[in-house]
This record gives C-alpha cells, structure tokens and sequence, in this order.
C-alpha cells in the first residue's frame, strides 16, 4: 500500500521559489511509490485564523477547511517546505497549519527547509520542529535544508549544478527516514489504538 503524503508549501509571494522544492519533493516521492500530494496555502486560501476547524459545528466549517481536514486525517505522513522569513516561520504555512490540531495526531512529519541565503532555512526548520512535535506528530530526525534555492533547484524543479547535486545526494536518506517512521506508525495504530 502506497504512503499516502500530504507536502505542504506556504509562501504567498508573487515570485515564490519555494514551489520548486515542493514540486522536487512531490516528484521524488512519487518515483519512490509513495502518493504525495502538494497543498499550497495560498491555494488552500484559508483567512487568517479566527476558529480552528474543530471549533465550527460539525459540518458547519468551510468548504476548504472541510476537505483538507479529511486529507489530513488521511494521510500517513506530512512534509512541510519552509521557507525563513526573519530567522522564523512563514506566516502562511504557520496560519495554515493552525487550523487544524487533532488531525494530526500520531503521524510523522519531515520538514525541507529552504532559503535564499546560505543558511538553506534551517531556523525555520529548528522552530517547526517543535510546533509540529506539539501538534502532535513525530518529526523525523532527518534534515533537508536547501540553499541559496535558486542555485540548487531550477524553474522546473531540477537540480542543478554541486548544490543540485547535494540536495539529490541527501534526499534518500532523508525519505528513507519518513518511509521508516511512516510504517512504524501505521503499524503501530493498526495493533493499538492512540491514547487519545
């Protein structure tokens, strides 16, 4: 049975780079015979958060809400692509993400953050960490961290040149670990339920 993947991207700027890692990320998973499935915020559309899904009456949430609300709960396994807006979060993925709490429960997440800079994101990354560990998933120990982005993946989503060539060298491993986490996982709740 295929892992079924929801990759989630949150940038809302006009010339947004990001969405290459995110299309890498859905292609490479892909050929690994998961079934990945890229939600972008911006797409999503949901305001900023006033009531999280849970707190609308049972079929009273808005449509968007309701229907990520079901792929989330789903999906085997999460990937959020983050970018680093001021050593932190993007606001979009973080609004997105909020939404939502016990549909995320008891599934794994890994995070691939990115930049323009050298730093390839990886304060975004630090601090998703912990939010998602608080949501209630288990982060992968596994990093995927890319930068300068323009240099490493092109308007296609391909790598390109030693950047490229790294991020194509660091990707199994880091699939690999969400292949694993996801499995144990799914076979752990099909033998005991969750606590809560």
């Amino acid at each position: 049975m295929p892992d079924k993947i929801l990759v989630f991207y949150g940038s809302y700027r006009a010339d947004r780079m990001g969405i290459r890692l995110a299309d890498y990320i859905v292609a490479q998973l892909k050929a690994r015979g998961a079934e990945p499935e890229l939600i972008d915020a911006q797409a999503v559309g949901l305001p900023m958060l006033d009531r999280m899904y849970k707190e609308h009456p049972k079929g009273h949430a808005p449509a968007a809400m309701e229907a990520l609300a079901g792929k989330i709960r789903a999906a085997d396994a999460f990937v959020f692509v983050t970018g680093e807006y001021n050593w932190g979060v993007q606001p979009g993925l973080k609004n997105l993400t909020d939404h939502f709490l016990e549909e995320w429960f008891w599934r794994p997440a890994a995070i691939a953050s990115y930049s323009a800079g050298r730093f390839s994101g990886v304060r975004s990354g630090t601090a998703w960490h912990s939010i998602l560990s608080e949501m209630g998933m288990v982060v992968i120990s596994s990093t995927l961290a890319v930068g300068p982005i323009s240099q490493t993946l092109d308007g296609a989503g391909e790598p390109t040149g030693d950047a490229g060539k790294s991020l194509a060298k660091a990707f199994p491993r880091w699939a690999d670990d969400l292949a694993w986490w996801t499995n144990a996982a799914r076979v752990q709740r099909a033998t005991q339920a969750p606590p809560y």
